[in-house]
């Protein structure tokens, strides 16, 4: 279904796969430990971001650096995961960019190209995103690119810091993908 060697790109960002010697120069923007507070992972250390990284290098979930092309420098990670080519569909997940890269637009741009793949070249029918229910900036980011909010599993997930999380969905469909591309203007 996914070629793991993929690299997408627009003008500002590229999407590569992740490699090994990502994991020490992501460090630099993973260290503060707030930042996890949402996530199924601590990423501030080595070894939370070597287990983080695991499924993807085991070919489970195609994790991609995103690279900021005007400087080269590295700002952060997104992936497709949960892949089922029977069923037509995959997440856009385990996303994060540095904190100085957050709420500069660079996480629709990631979105669009990622979409405009599974989409307009997977032919897929359904793409899904999953977030904690306390995370609001997600659950804002979400539906400002007119993803559909779809439900809310409880104590669905244990989270970093013991807390079992409920777990909130949403999708696009391939019918309302058209739509979703005019209104971002992508």
């Amino acid at each position: 279904m996914i070629d793991f060697s993929i690299r997408l790109e627009n003008e500002q960002i590229l999407l590569r796969p992740i490699e090994e010697s990502d994991l020490e120069k992501f460090l630099e923007l993973t260290a503060e430990q707030d930042m996890w507070r949402f996530y199924t992972h601590d990423l501030s250390t080595i070894e939370g971001l070597a287990n983080w990284a695991a499924p993807a290098f085991n070919k489970v979930r195609l994790q991609f650096t995103v690279v900021d092309k005007s400087t080269g420098n590295l700002i952060g990670s997104t992936a497709f995961g949960n892949m089922s080519e029977r069923d037509s569909r995959l997440e856009i997940g385990w996303t994060w960019l540095g904190k100085e890269y957050q709420g500069t637009g660079i996480n629709a741009k990631v979105k669009s190209l990622l979409l405009n793949y599974c989409f307009e070249v997977l032919n897929l029918e359904r793409v899904e995103f999953k977030t904690d229910v306390l995370n609001l900036q997600a659950r804002r980011s979400l539906s400002n690119i007119n993803a559909i909010e779809e439900g809310v599993l409880r104590s669905h997930t244990l989270m970093t810091n013991a807390r079992r999380r409920d777990t909130i969905y949403f999708s696009i469909l391939k019918s309302e993908w058209p739509y979703v591309k005019r209104e971002n203007d992508w």
